[in-house]
């Protein structure tokens, strides 16, 4: 070990965090104030060797030995991507009988009315492996028809014959009896131990019986695949040496144990783009930012994400695998905590066509890392993003990712002409300036749409840039959406994964109980949150290593009649009779948030409690005064095409790690880093913080969309 990284290593607990993206996997080495950052190819075939590899190259750098690593944190795209390519376990789904095609009649809504053609996305499991079995429970939870469980042992052989993998289990109102499901469960693990096996009653314990199945569905469908790698990731990082625990990101922003992560890798789902926005929501309280647009843009896809006063927006509910772009309810719903955010495909890998009808088009098909788009020289022909940008003058070829993966220019430009410039009679850079600009309007779009999901205005937002391609698109973004001012913090290019070391550990436990506020059971309530709390803390308090843990406990309410329900914050104590009215008021100011004023006069219904126990970070950092600029000069050009004005001139480059706080530098400029680089057009300028980090603003008038 280096002697410097020694005397760090003696005083500072030494973190580690890998995002595995589905283009590339980032690594990031955290003593005290020392960071050590890599970027390599994801490899898809067997994603822990990449893992491993980038672990092993990053402890090399810093010089230092896998037994000094305190903590490793984690984060996953495999769950998304096995239930997006429908490459998860062979799963089958044990049901009420009368009840096995909810799976396929979902709610009966139609996201687009008056389409005759509408597609939706096919259920995980298809209908010959969804099986019924005689039971029944009433909406209390009272048996109104015991478990037959001769049909349940009868299960057996189809199960062994149609080589079933993994099993869900969700029977009508098992949310409030549990029984059936378990006793189906213990039956089916007594004959056939090895299968993985979920609990709609363990893995979404709520009211509606489509959102439940469906997210236990697809726990079954990822649990044996998931399982599997992280079991191989944990042995592998084991033989190397490492001591320190595992931990994973779930979609919801809060790390759990692997333990945790093999029981319900559902929650994993959006662990890359969670960590994203807790990086983004980090930056954003150093820098006392409280209304910020976060924006990350990976190889793969890009996403943007609301935080205010330092949180991102978080949501009970998502959808994957939507089959209309920007529609809700064209996807298959999960019913999990997770950070709310808009998620398009549109990275450095989207691939660019021309259509039937002349169209130039841009994603979501990606060449993701193998064989990646057609500068990487590794067989990919079709050109993407990155390979526009490459074109565009954007990117230094020779010195891409630090210079551990040099572009193939030439390969770029025939990519371009073939599928782009000789069917649109564009020469390469017009050609790349068109898919440039196709992708950042479809981004621009996304973020205007979230935005009015929200009901929240973007103007006055400051944009938060990272990922390998966020501030190389940032700026162009700002100006369409009308934004005057880009963050880039330091290292940016690798934000999700700093952002898993900023994370806290965190459970959140769920229960439905459907009563009247009127008439509220206050002693059920009670014991129902105490059950809870000891659920969450078993998974948090042996994670937690002392640190202090924080409790959080909320209400799903809505008026009598209604068909949603908003959350309304409930005291951490035990509740008393006296809480009633409370609770009222405090539902009513909410609704009123929502609705503009409350209903008078209608009787409000409590539907679900959720209580979060998490470990409390530490207080936001002092803000440091900004240091007086000075206009700093290179002698370094580059011939760049502008995207805005398809106009090639003279730019300027600069290298990071040689500015200082306090330097200003003014566009257009390429402002240059190992995992990523910053771009200002003409009307922007860039000023270092205190910090060390990159403040974008657009001076009046300048940039246009």
């Amino acid at each position: 070990m280096q002697d410097g990284a020694a005397q760090c290593v003696g005083s500072e607990r030494v973190r580690l965090a890998v995002d595995i993206g589905g283009t590339f996997t980032d690594v990031v080495l955290e003593f005290g104030a020392v960071r050590h950052t890599t970027k390599l190819l994801t490899t898809p075939e067997a994603p822990e060797r990449g893992v491993l590899e980038g672990m092993a190259r990053i402890l090399d750098e810093a010089g230092i030995t896998p037994a000094a690593i305190a903590l490793v944190v984690h984060g996953t795209t495999l769950a998304t991507n096995a239930i997006i390519e429908r490459k998860g376990a062979r799963t089958a789904f044990i049901t009420t009988e009368g009840f096995r095609d909810i799976l396929a009649l979902r709610n009966e809504s139609r996201y687009d009315q008056y389409n005759l053609d509408i597609e939706l996305p096919a259920p995980l499991v298809p209908r010959h492996l969804r099986f019924p079995v005689p039971e029944r429970l009433d909406r209390t939870g009272r048996v109104l028809l015991s478990l037959d469980e001769d049909a349940v042992r009868a299960l057996v052989p189809r199960l062994v014959r149609e080589n079933i993998e993994s099993v869900a289990i969700g029977f009508l109102h098992g949310f409030v009896n549990p029984a059936h499901e378990r006793r189906a469960a213990a039956l089916i693990a007594d004959a056939l131990p090895a299968l993985s096996i979920s609990l709609a009653s363990e893995v979404s314990p709520e009211m509606r019986e489509w959102e439940r199945f469906s997210t236990t569905v697809a726990n079954a469908y990822v649990q044996p695949i998931i399982a599997r790698y992280l079991r191989r990731l944990e042995a592998g990082m084991r033989a190397a040496g490492f001591r320190a625990p595992l931990y994973l990101m779930q979609s919801g922003g809060r790390l759990a144990m692997i333990e945790t992560a093999c029981r319900f890798p559902i929650r994993l789902v959006e662990s890359g783009p969670a960590g994203g926005a807790i990086f983004a929501a980090d930056a954003a309280r150093a820098a006392a930012l409280d209304r910020v647009l976060s924006f990350d843009m990976g190889g793969t896809t890009a996403k943007v994400c609301l935080i205010d006063d330092y949180r991102p927006h978080e949501a009970r509910g998502f959808e994957v695998a939507r089959v209309g772009r920007f529609r809700k309810g064209s996807g298959l719903p999960l019913r999990i905590p997770v950070i709310e955010m808009v998620e398009i495909g549109a990275g450095g890998g989207s691939e660019a066509r021309v259509d039937t009808l002349g169209r130039l088009v841009v994603g979501p098909e990606s060449a993701g890392a193998d064989p990646g788009p057609a500068c990487y020289g590794r067989g990919g022909m079709s050109p993407t993003v990155t390979d526009a940008n490459l074109e565009l003058g954007r990117y230094d070829p020779a010195n891409f990712a630090g210079g551990r993966l040099p572009l193939d220019a030439g390969a770029a430009r025939q990519a371009l002409m073939r599928a782009v410039g000789e069917p649109l009679r564009l020469g390469s850079g017009m050609a790349a300036v068109g898919v440039i600009e196709i992708v950042d309007e479809a981004m621009a779009n996304a973020a205007r749409v979230h935005a009015i999901e929200a009901a929240t205005a973007l103007e006055g937002r400051t944009l938060i840039a990272f990922g390998g391609g966020g501030p190389v698109h940032a700026t162009r973004l700002a100006e369409k959406l009308g934004i005057d001012r880009v963050l880039v913090p330091a290292g940016a290019g690798v934000g999700s994964a700093i952002g898993f070391l900023r994370a806290a550990i965190g459970f959140e436990a769920v229960r439905s109980l459907y009563q009247r506020l009127a008439t509220l059971d206050i002693d059920a309530v009670n014991a129902l949150f105490a059950d809870m709390a000891h659920e969450a803390k078993e998974v948090v308090m042996p994670a937690s290593f002392g640190a202090p843990v924080r409790e959080t406990r909320l209400a799903s309410m809505r008026y009598v009649g209604q068909g949603h329900e908003i959350p309304v914050p409930l005291p951490v104590r035990d509740l008393t009779p006296a809480d009633r009215e409370a609770i009222k008021r405090d539902y009513e100011a909410a609704y009123a948030k929502f609705y503009d004023r409350p209903v008078p006069g209608s009787e409000i219904e409590i539907l679900s409690y959720f209580l979060v126990c998490e470990t409390i970070l530490p207080e936001a950092r002092e803000v440091l005064s900004p240091p007086p600029p000075r206009d700093v000069v290179t002698t370094m050009r580059r011939r760049v095409r502008d995207a805005a004005s398809g106009v090639e001139a003279e730019w300027a480059i600069y290298f990071r790690e040689a500015l200082a706080p306090g330097d200003r530098i003014a566009g257009p400029a390429i402002l240059v880093e190992a995992e990523t680089s910053t771009l200002l057009g003409a009307g922007w300028r860039a000023d270092i913080t205190s910090q060390g980090w990159i403040m974008l603003a657009r001076a009046a008038g300048g940039g246009d969309a």
